[in-house]
C-alpha cells in the first residue's frame, strides 16, 4: 500500500499521516500550509524514510499530477479543506475555492492517473473523500443521521462539503473512479487548531480568559477522538465498498455546554489554584444558522467494516487537555496566526 494524504499537515490529516508512517506505509502528504496547517504537526514523522511532504495547493493541477506520478499511490485520503464554519460565514468564497474547486482538481487529476494503471491496480485503488455529518443539517429530536439521510446544509462550510461529495459521487458514477465517502462527526484530540471548541476552551481556561459559549450551549454533537476517526478512515480504505458512503460516529452525543463544563472540571483538577474554571463561562450571541443537533448512526461502518470508536471519552478528553497544557511551544505558534478572536458573525461576508 502507498498512500497520499491531502491536508496532511492539519489536525486529522497529521494524525492519519503519523499512523500510516508508523506502520511503514509509504505516505506522501500534500498541504498548502495555510493558517491551520503546520509542519510542526508532522514533526514526529519528519525523518521517517516512508514519509514525503510536498507543499502545494490541491487546486494546483500540475503539482497534484506530478506528485501522483512520482509517488504512485494506491489510496488517496482527501482531507484538504477549509473546515471552520465561522470562517466560512465570514469568507464563503475562500471555503468554496478549497473545498469545491480543490476537490474537483483532485478528482480530475486522480482519474487521469488511475485510468493509466493496470487492471488489478485500478480495481484495488481507493479515493476516500473525507466529508462531514454537517452536510445533513440538523437532526430532529429523536432522529439520527444515516447514509440515506437527505443533504440539508445550513452553512457555507456544510454546503461546500455537500458539493464536494456530489462531485465525488459524480466521478464515481460517470468515470468509474473507486470513491468512498466518509462522514465524520465532531472530532477532538491533540494538534487541533484553537479556533475549535475543545482547544479554545482549554487554552482560554488555562490562562484565566473567558469561555464563550454560543447561545444556550444546548447544541448537540457526537464527539469522537481523532485516533478513532483515523482508524475509521483506514478501515474504509481497506474494506469499504466503492460508491458507498459511511458515517463515522462515536455514539457519544453531548451538548456544547456539557463539553465545556467537563473541560472545566478537568482544569480544576490539574490547575486547582484557578478553580472553579466554570466561573469563566459566558453565553454570547449564537452563530448564524447554528445547527442544533448532529447525531449519527455508525451501524453500517460497525457492521460491514468491523470498525467502531474505542477511545473512552473521559480518558480521551483528559489526555487532550494534558497535551495542550504540556505543549506550550505548539500553542504559542498558533497564537501568531489566530488570537482567538470571535469569527463568523456574518457582518462582512465575501
Amino acid at each position: 500500500m502507498r498512500a497520499l494524504v491531502t491536508g496532511g499537515a492539519g489536525f486529522i490529516g497529521s494524525a492519519l499521516v503519523e499512523a500510516l508512517v508508523k506502520d511503514d506505509i509509504p505516505t506522501a502528504t500534500l498541504d498548502a500550509l495555510t493558517y491551520a496547517g503546520s509542519l510542526a504537526n508532522l514533526a514526529g514523522v519528519a525523518d521517517a524514510e516512508s514519509y514525503l511532504f510536498v507543499e502545494a495547493d490541491v487546486r494546483n493541477r500540475k503539482a497534484v499530477e506530478a506528485l501522483l506520478e512520482a509517488h504512485q499511490p494506491d489510496v488517496i485520503f482527501h482531507l484538504a479543506a477549509e473546515t471552520h464554519v465561522d470562517r466560512s460565514i465570514d469568507a464563503p468564497l475562500r471555503t468554496f475555492a478549497t473545498n469545491i474547486e480543490g476537490t474537483y482538481e483532485m478528482l480530475a487529476a486522480t482519474t487521469a492517473y488511475w485510468s493509466r494503471l493496470g487492471a488489478p491496480a485500478r480495481a484495488a485503488f481507493r479515493f476516500v473523500q473525507a466529508s462531514s455529518d454537517e452536510v445533513f443539517g440538523s437532526a430532529t429530536e429523536g432522529s439520527v443521521f444515516r447514509e440515506t439521510s437527505r443533504y440539508n446544509p445550513n452553512s457555507p462550510y456544510a454546503a461546500s462539503k455537500a458539493s464536494a461529495d456530489y462531485l465525488a459521487r459524480t466521478w464515481s458514477m460517470s468515470f468509474g473512479l473507486p470513491v468512498i465517502v466518509a462522514h465524520g462527526c465532531n472530532t477532538y484530540g491533540p494538534r487541533q487548531f484553537p479556533e475549535k471548541l475543545v482547544p479554545l476552551m482549554v487554552l482560554n481556561g488555562s490562562e484565566g480568559r473567558g469561555l464563550p459559549i454560543y447561545g444556550t450551549g444546548a447544541q448537540v454533537r457526537d464527539w469522537m477522538h481523532v485516533d478513532d476517526h483515523v482508524s475509521g478512515l483506514r478501515a474504509l480504505a481497506a474494506r469499504g465498498s466503492p460508491g458507498e458512503s459511511y458515517l463515522l460516529g462515536a455514539r457519544n452525543p453531548l451538548t456544547n455546554v456539557d463539553i465545556v463544563n467537563r473541560l472545566c472540571l478537568i482544569l480544576d483538577r490539574v490547575r486547582p489554584d484557578a478553580s472553579p474554571h466554570a466561573q469563566l463561562i459566558s453565553h454570547v450571541d449564537d452563530r448564524p444558522g447554528h445547527d442544533h443537533r448532529y447525531v449519527s448512526d455508525p451501524s453500517k461502518a460497525e457492521n460491514s467494516l468491523g470498525w467502531s470508536a474505542e477511545t473512552d471519552f473521559e480518558a480521551g478528553l483528559a489526555a487532550t487537555v494534558k497535551w495542550y497544557l504540556t505543549n506550550g511551544d505548539w500553542c504559542a505558534q498558533t497564537q501568531e496566526r489566530y488570537q482567538r478572536e470571535r469569527l463568523g458573525l456574518a457582518r462582512a461576508a465575501q
